[in-house]
């Protein structure tokens, strides 16, 4: 069974870091995007930062200079460094991989189970 499996989460003070990492596990041949989202309280899940398997990134405009998306295609992981975090980014941050290769012509979209992130002032 192909899964994602996030780490890193936890409670920080305002201008802190955090280093989240998701890693891809399971019988699978490539992925094509990965990607972090999240949604706070009472707002619907939003995406954060994604990443192409050559390393094209994007990022939400509100974690520009602030957070960095990175990929290591060899371990299949993903990783989120956020740093001078503020409250306004607590919420759940879930991992995403599309494209995943998991037959000649079959493949996944896959999201974790998502890490708490809660960033007290």
């Amino acid at each position: 069974q192909v899964q994602l499996v996030e780490a890193g989460g936890g409670l920080v003070q305002a201008g802190g870091s955090l280093r989240l990492s998701c890693v891809a596990s399971g019988r699978m041949f490539g992925i094509n995007g990965m990607g972090w989202y999240r949604q706070a309280p009472g707002k619907q899940r939003e995406v954060v930062a994604t990443i192409t398997s050559s390393g094209s990134t994007n990022y939400t405009d509100s974690v520009k200079g602030r957070f960095t998306i990175s990929r290591d295609n060899a371990k299949n992981t993903v990783y989120l460094q956020m740093n001078s975090l503020n409250p306004e980014d607590t919420g759940v941050y879930y991992c995403n991989a599309n494209g995943v290769r998991v037959g000649l012509y079959s493949f996944l979209e896959l999201w974790g189970q998502g890490t708490q992130v809660t960033v007290s002032s």
